[in-house]
């Protein structure tokens, strides 16, 4: 082994180990907002007002995570982010334009009025949708390796598809948790439609990607470790039958309203788990490993503005969600 290796090792670990901690974060965080975005149209102006505000002290900081993720790809593994953001280049300029329309319409439609509000409001909803829908494809795209071909762009669709129903699973249990009265009923609701979306999703990636990637078909299926492994889906499994236990009743006890959450977030991290077996230690499957995009030089510096800055976007986000805890207030942004 190579002088310095082991070194090397280490660091490319910890920032595969922080950057997949930033993109699970998002996808959680931003996930829940970007899901009650998508379930704007369902609900009456009223309850749409208390929808953004449920949302709007937190939605900037759930961002801060994107960036972490992304900044770290792009600095300690320059090789692979080249090949990813070329592959991905379309749904990434989707995403951004969702994103950003998002952002602007949630400033405007405080300050609208009569069909401008509605205006707004589905532009808000558009944004959400485009957002989340165009992250699909893109976790579709990366787990059959950029591959050609219609199939493999039908099973990114899919994927879009599914990705989008389960950040309406997020959103709606944020809501439960958040609202009360008849938009916490509606919320209920809500949050079974997305989770059959998200069992529809898990299955379509369990079964697909093993079939298209010969490497994840045997760190999955080959022996001793497949009994072990079997494991991860039992449990999503059963965090999805007490989900649909919880949200099956009209109404649900105060004490127990986060716990829909906290049973979404739990199956969104079984699957991230599940994805992180599957691809390790690949960063683009079958192309590119780990060690050989890690930048040394890169990674011993930046480690340091890592440290440096991890601590101030934990903080940003522990100061917001502390600050405004509890149910969503009436006319936040009026």
């Amino acid at each position: 082994m190579m002088p310095g290796m082991p070194e090397i090792s280490a660091l490319a670990l910890t920032f595969a180990f922080l950057m997949g901690v930033a993109i699970l974060a998002y996808v959680v965080l931003d996930g829940y907002d970007l899901g009650v975005g998508m379930l704007m149209p369902a609900a009456d102006p009223e309850q749409q007002n208390r929808m953004v505000n449920s949302i709007g002290p937190f939605w900037d900081a759930n961002e801060t995570w994107l960036v972490l993720g992304v900044g770290i790809l792009l600095v300690a593994f320059p090789a692979s982010h080249g090949v990813i953001l070329q592959a991905l280049y379309l749904p990434v300029a989707a995403m951004l334009v969702g994103l950003m329309l998002r952002g602007v319409a949630f400033e405007f439609r405080m300050k609208a009025e009569g069909w401008h509000r509605e205006l707004w409001n589905w532009l808000f909803w558009f944004g959400s949708f485009l957002a989340a829908f165009a992250q699909g494809v893109m976790l579709g795209r990366y787990l059959t390796g950029f591959q050609p071909g219609f199939g493999y762009w039908l099973f990114a669709l899919m994927v879009g598809a599914a990705l989008c129903g389960g950040y309406v699973l997020l959103g709606a249990t944020w809501l439960i948790a958040r609202t009360e009265g008849e938009l916490q009923k509606k919320s209920l609701a809500w949050a079974r439609w997305g989770l059959a979306w998200v069992a529809f999703g898990v299955a379509l990636v369990s079964l697909a990607t093993p079939l298209v990637n010969e490497t994840v078909r045997e760190k999955w299926f080959g022996m001793p470790q497949m009994p072990f492994l079997m494991l991860l889906p039992a449990t999503s499994f059963a965090f999805g039958l007490w989900l649909w236990f919880l949200t099956g009743k009209k109404l649900i006890d105060q004490n127990r309203e986060w716990r829909p959450f906290f049973g979404a977030v739990a199956i969104f991290v079984l699957a991230f788990l599940g994805l992180a077996y599957s691809i390790y230690p690949w960063v683009v499957i079958d192309r590119i490993g780990l060690w050989e995009t890690a930048h040394p030089s890169s990674l011993r510096v930046v480690l340091w503005g890592a440290l440096a800055v991890l601590p101030f976007i934990v903080a940003y986000n522990v100061l917001a969600y502390w600050i405004f805890r509890g149910k969503a207030r009436e006319n936040l942004y009026e």
